[in-house]
């Protein structure tokens, strides 16, 4: 049973997460994300974060080097806890790696180079093309219990919600961002060749169609090619 004090402290946590807003984004999150599993949950000495991007895996925010190197050796074999917890199971537990009989490469691998025998890995989060994990790991075997996958989960299911808003809020900056260099774009069609906006927008269209790029794209092509000095400019 979970005792007041973690419960605070996951609270504490929850809050952390939801409102952080450093100039560092994302990397910033990870590394709270990280820091908190390696103080929070019982057993846990390292942490690391796998994400898996379009079939591309990424180790982010590790907490040491042994985090790191777990991480690395899972990506190198293509098998271990955090790429099953990351595509099927939501937790993987390996109470000890001395009888561990998945995945024997791997576990070869962290028995002759890590110190690490236990792990405990949560699921992050899960979208068409994005996926990841929450890796902790110990020195000794059985480290982890019914009580660090409890606490485990608490901490992996704020940091997917804080992922997932911290996700969204980039696109949708993202989105204004595009809008924006798009309607700039459109207005220099419209002067240029006297149409009107839904002459200038269609024209665009047609642009982007024919020569394979998306709208976006095509517009910060016409903006570089009608204001190249000041667009550079505002990019220093």
């Amino acid at each position: 049973m979970t005792d007041t004090s973690t419960l605070l402290a996951l609270a504490k946590l929850a809050r952390t997460l939801h409102e952080q807003d450093d100039p560092a984004g994302e990397d910033a999150l990870l590394r709270s994300i990280t820091d908190s599993a390696v103080e929070l949950v019982p057993g846990t000495e390292y942490c690391g974060i796998t994400l898996v991007e379009k079939g591309e895996l990424t180790s982010v925010a590790p907490t040491d080097d042994i985090a790191a190197r777990v991480d690395a050796i899972q990506h190198e074999q293509g098998e271990g806890p955090c790429l099953d917890a990351a595509w099927a199971n939501q937790i993987v537990r390996v109470d000890d790696y001395d009888t561990e009989g998945r995945w024997p490469t791997f576990v070869d691998a962290v028995r002759s180079q890590t110190p690490v025998r236990s792990t405990l890995s949560f699921q992050l989060y899960r979208g068409d093309a994005t996926m990841g994990a929450l890796n902790l790991y110990a020195h000794n075997a059985n480290a982890f219990t019914d009580e660090s996958e409890e606490v485990g989960l608490a901490v992996a299911t704020h940091a997917s919600l804080a992922l997932f808003a911290a996700r969204r809020d980039e696109q949708f900056a993202s989105a204004l961002a595009s809008r924006d260099t798009i309607g700039q774009a459109k207005g220099i069609v419209m002067e240029r060749f006297d149409v009107d906006a839904v002459q200038a927008w269609e024209l665009m269209r047609k642009l982007s169609q024919d020569a394979n790029i998306k709208v976006a794209e095509l517009a910060r092509k016409l903006i570089d090619a009608d204001h190249p000095t000041k667009r550079r400019d505002l990019l220093n």
